[in-house]
């Protein structure tokens, strides 16, 4: 019987962690100041996980100097 793919492990390109552990809790609470010596290590404050996308400006800066340089080429050939 085979491996449903969502159960399989390994090195899995698209995806991401979703949970930090409770070191890394710690350490970006110690950052954010939220984190004092008296604390327990238990019943932490949830932590958000910020991830950046790709910009899409460029894309857009790209295709419009491709439009320039079409128009270019056209305006030089007439």
């Amino acid at each position: 019987m085979s491996l449903h793919p969502s159960l399989r492990q390994g090195n899995s390109k698209g995806s991401s962690r979703t949970v930090m552990k409770r070191d890394e809790r710690i350490k970006k609470l110690i950052k954010e100041g939220k984190w004092n010596d008296k604390s327990g290590v238990f019943g932490l404050p949830k932590v958000k996980i910020v991830r950046m996308k790709a910009a899409k400006k460029e894309k857009k800066q790209e295709t419009q100097e491709k439009e320039e340089s079409q128009a270019g080429k056209q305006e030089s050939k007439k």
